[in-house]
């Protein structure tokens, strides 16, 4: 008699599992903005004249009022005292046209002088005063346009290089001689799609709105900034053909580590400049949290494994909220406390029998504030979304 023997069932894969907590984190989300000047002034003559000399470093710093251009002064003071010497002649004949009036009302009390005499005197004394009046105003020009030949800077900022050099004949139509562009404080423009708007709104409203939200720059290199700003401005008109919004912050720019003030390149953040924004709530939130690495997704949609009480993997649809490379936030899907495998996916099957055991602990995050600050990677205007055609991909993701 054959004796029959059944092959050995094989074990049950070992997995890495994690319990489902809630943390607190900072909700953040991130933009693409351009740094913008808070003032800038275009440098124009407002005379005809010469320029005889530039008075400025080109790049560097200039405070309201410093003497920037002399334009050729000569012309501009003969017309002056030209002017001048016409008021105090009129004054002069101003004078004289008084007395005719006086000796002419003396005559008419005592009979001797007629009428006739005291109305052509008043006439006289009265155009030689409007004749004050014009000649008056014409030095008033003159020395307007005398100030004119001196261009001084009207706001504090860096200025550029100057288009036009010394000996040159420059007018009002000759364009702009030089710009300056303020330095401190500057503004951050970004778009943020109607959507994102909303959903903004409704998650800062009951913690007193966008008062709540401090804004953080990412620069270029990949810093962060070390200046926190605040938004000042949201346009009220969305824009039909992307339907977004323009927001504005504005953050300090002070000068950098030391780097003498008024010297080119002072400072930080330069206007025109590209950088990431990050809105950043003031007040942490708690939310239920797990390993990105457990996230999968197919055509459904994301999912998690978790492990029953008769230790089976299990297949659990969730949906995600704001999440960053090392850390999903679950809306929906799963409850605090419940097992989630987040290694050993790869050999995981549904309903299928698995060997629980602790996972891995994560790597340092290099500091509290970053353990608490969730970073939005995705750099679209809006930071949840995905370009079209283009489903993301999340670590730990089937192929």
């Amino acid at each position: 008699m054959l004796v029959g023997f059944s092959a050995a069932q094989p074990a049950p894969p070992a997995v890495g599992v994690v319990r489902a907590e809630r943390q607190q984190i900072t909700q953040i989300d991130e933009f693409i903005g351009r740094i913008q000047a808070v003032r800038r002034v275009a440098l124009v003559a407002r005379v005809t004249a010469f320029l005889e000399k530039r008075m400025f470093v080109e790049g560097s710093e200039v405070k309201q009022g410093d003497l920037l251009y002399q334009l050729e002064q000569p012309p501009f003071q003969a017309q002056v005292d030209a002017s001048k010497a016409n008021v105090e002649q009129l004054e002069a004949q101003h004078r004289n046209a008084q007395v005719t009036l006086n000796r002419a009302q003396e005559l008419l009390r005592t009979a001797s002088g007629p009428q006739a005499n005291v109305d052509t005197a008043l006439a006289a004394e009265r155009a030689m005063a409007a004749q004050i009046s014009g000649a008056q105003a014409q030095l008033k020009t003159a020395e307007i346009n005398l100030g004119y030949t001196e261009i001084r800077a009207p706001i504090d900022g860096q200025i550029t290089s100057t288009a036009v050099t010394e000996g040159n004949v420059v007018s009002p139509g000759s364009g702009t001689l030089a710009t300056i562009v303020s330095q401190d404080p500057m503004y951050v423009i970004f778009t943020v799609s109607n959507r994102t708007r909303l959903d903004l709104r409704s998650r800062y409203a009951p913690k007193g709105g966008y008062g709540a939200v401090v804004i953080k720059l990412r620069l270029a290199d990949g810093t962060i900034y070390e200046q926190d700003g605040k938004l000042d401005y949201i346009s009220p008109t969305v824009a039909e053909t992307t339907d977004t919004l323009t927001f504005r912050g504005v953050i300090a720019n002070p000068v950098y580590l030391g780097t003498p003030p008024g010297q080119p390149g002072a400072r930080q953040l330069v206007d025109g400049g590209f950088v990431t924004v990050r809105l950043e709530g003031v007040q942490p939130v708690t939310v239920l949290a797990i390993p990105r690495a457990a996230v999968l997704s197919d055509q459904q949609g994301d999912y998690v494994y978790v492990v029953d009480a008769q230790s089976r993997a299990q297949v659990r649809r969730i949906q995600l909220g704001q999440s960053t490379p090392s850390t999903a936030v679950i809306t929906s899907g799963l409850k605090e406390g419940e097992l989630v495998i987040s290694e050993g996916l790869q050999r995981v099957r549904a309903d299928q029998p698995v060997s629980a055991g602790p996972a891995s602990p994560p790597p340092p995050m290099g500091g509290a504030n970053n353990a608490s600050a969730p970073e939005n990677t995705t750099l679209p205007e809006v930071a949840s979304e995905q370009p079209a055609g283009q489903p993301a991909r999340k670590p730990g993701t089937r192929p």
